[in-house]
């Protein structure tokens, strides 16, 4: 992430995100799932997807460049794709100028007919986030945005700079924006979540009959660990209760930590009724080029031994780019895209060097993201039973590698 004016660029996953109650973390014993890992069959690029985020990134129309890309469908046939640190025009292929354009959050959204279209705030003259803090030295990343309850509900983490470098930053505490659909340009609502343990809270949203679960990720000893939450109903604002490891509780000074090595983002949903797939990067908070999976028996885990669901070919020097600096993180599935056994997922592609005239100002590619199709085998019986997925390429292309 590039950071104001100070903070030379996007950098996420070896952030040291300040955790005011780390040694509050609670570690819940479970047993591990007897079950064998995810099993790959293919798993490659999903070019037709890819092509045209390049070709609208390039086009100088809106959005040039982001990470994070969370996935909602709306009503109506369209799909909004949710950004944190978000590239702006001016953009001169492959390339931008450093007075390029730059916010925190948007949203890409996409019509019935394909057409893509940037929302931010502010002015065409002086862009801004399409969700600003109060306090103007913090700024929001996006959370998992989903469609429930009638709205557009987006969680938000919010932070702040605590030194004069670029990875001096801390966390906040994360809230909820509810937007109409009708209008995504501002919120209607914007609520705080629980933060009394440095949990940042919607990393994950995954709706569950009369219940959703919200998905936290706290940061502690150079480590990512698993939390699970839940409120009643599909309103992001009510009470939540938080897993023990035992049961649920009001207080989320019990929250238990349900698995570790997760990246900042990651996916936790259904393939059937008695299994989830977690989808995230390999190694928490360090570098990692492995998109990895992982079955649980519910929502909440146990989440069992963990498989390579894809190796990303552009880290590191002996990676696409032959930059050491080039790093990948943010994997997570866009379950309204996938089926059981034939999963969309998306990583985000960055570098260290992101200072005007670096990596991602010499190279646009650099800073976007990559979709990848990954089939499963059928070990769990459920081919016959998958429905139609929205389909994630532009209208009138095949959806194939």
């Amino acid at each position: 992430m590039r950071r104001r004016v100070r903070a030379p660029g996007p950098v996420r996953s070896l952030v040291p995100v300040v955790v005011a109650a780390a040694g509050l973390g609670l570690v819940a014993p479970w047993p591990v799932p007897g079950d064998a890992a995810p099993s790959v069959v293919e798993a490659g690029p999903l070019t037709c997807f890819d092509a045209a985020v390049t070709a609208y990134g390039d086009s100088g129309r809106g959005w040039t460049g982001g990470d994070s890309t969370w996935s909602a469908a709306l009503p109506g046939g369209r799909e909004v794709f949710a950004f944190s640190d978000t590239f702006l025009p001016p953009v001169d292929p492959p390339g931008r100028p450093p007075d390029a354009g730059f916010v925190h959050n948007s949203f890409v959204v996409r019509a019935a007919d394909g057409r893509l279209t940037t929302l931010v705030g502010g002015t065409a003259e002086r862009p801004a986030a399409v969700v600003e803090p109060a306090d103007p030295e913090h700024w929001f990343w996006f959370g998992a945005a989903t469609y429930l309850g009638g709205a557009l509900q987006v969680p938000l983490t919010e932070w702040r700079s605590s030194g004069p470098g670029p990875l001096d930053l801390e966390f906040v505490g994360s809230s909820v924006a509810r937007f109409d659909e009708h209008d995504l340009r501002r919120p209607v609502a914007v609520t705080p979540l629980p933060r009394d343990r440095g949990i940042q809270w919607g990393q994950w949203i995954q709706p569950a009959g009369d219940r959703t679960y919200v998905y936290g990720v706290e940061t502690a000893a150079g480590d990512k660990h698993l939390h699970v939450a839940r409120v009643e109903g599909a309103d992001l604002r009510n009470p939540m209760s938080f897993w023990t490891g035992r049961g649920w509780s009001d207080s989320e000074a019990e929250s238990a930590r349900v698995a570790d090595g997760i990246n900042a983002e990651f996916s936790v949903h259904p393939l059937r009724p008695d299994r989830y797939l977690l989808v995230t990067m390999a190694g928490g908070d360090g570098f990692s080029d492995r998109l990895i999976g992982r079955y649980g028996p519910t929502p909440r885990g146990p989440f069992g031994p963990a498989t390579t669901l894809y190796t990303t070919p552009e880290t590191g020097a002996p990676g696409s780019y032959h930059d050491p600096d080039v790093y990948t993180y943010n994997a997570h599935a866009h379950p309204e895209f996938s089926t059981p056994t034939r999963l969309v997922v998306t990583y985000n592609v960055n570098s260290i060097d992101t200072a005007p005239g670096g990596d991602v100002y010499r190279r646009t590619s650099i800073y976007r993201p990559r979709t990848v199709l990954v089939t499963l085998k059928d070990e769990l019986g459920v081919r016959a039973r998958e429905g139609a997925a929205r389909e994630i390429c532009p209208r009138g292309r095949s959806g194939t590698r």
